[in-house]
């Protein structure tokens, strides 16, 4: 006689079955933020602004559109963090490419990437027993906190050095959000055999 499943306890976050897209989406931008600062051997300040810009704005859009597929409750505190973290980030990612300048990208980057560090750091340690991203959120937090923190120090070194503490982080956090997506896309497709079956 085989027992019936245990029903899932109220307070576990249901598994999003597509979280993976944003995941998978997320980390090729780090990854190619990365790579653009290993190989651009003298950026100028524009090409800093511009690159720096865009990687923020488009990680931003992305943690604002990941909540929507996690199964936090709509509306709850860890949704709310997130997706102000992710607006905020965004925030940042437009300042720093459309006012191009070695301070601004230090510190407007930093707080941006610090805060947003910081809401997936909490939101991480919050859900750590309910929410399959948890541990990736701790983690992309830390990495974010570290650069945040890195990024003023570089600010006389000039925009060569500044990108390559944020494609330093960029890359960390894309092998990361690489290995999260594949990992969430390998369960998602096993739930739907499953279903099927």
């Amino acid at each position: 006689m085989t027992l019936p499943a245990a029903a899932p306890a109220p307070t576990d976050l249901p598994a999003a079955t597509d979280v993976w897209k944003p995941v998978l989406v997320r980390a090729p931008a780090a990854l190619v933020f990365g790579a653009v600062t290993v190989f651009w051997a003298a950026p100028p300040v524009a090409g800093m602004g511009w690159s720096g810009g865009l990687y923020l704005l488009a990680t931003g859009l992305v943690l604002v559109w990941t909540v929507k597929k996690t199964g936090l409750p709509h509306g709850g505190r860890a949704a709310k963090a997130l997706a102000a973290a992710g607006a905020l980030l965004a925030g940042a990612g437009a300042a720093v490419a459309l006012l191009a300048d070695s301070l601004v990208f230090a510190v407007i980057g930093a707080l941006g990437l610090g805060l947003a560090g910081a809401a997936e750091l909490l939101v991480g340690l919050a859900v750590r027993r309910r929410s399959v991203l948890a541990r990736d959120w701790i983690a992309s937090g830390v990495i974010g906190l570290g650069t945040a923190a890195a990024l003023p120090f570089f600010i006389d070194l000039g925009p060569h050095a500044l990108l390559g503490v944020a494609g330093g982080g960029a890359i960390i956090s894309g092998v990361l959000w690489t290995l999260a997506g594949l990992t969430l896309r390998h369960d998602a497709r096993g739930v739907s055999d499953e279903a099927v079956n």
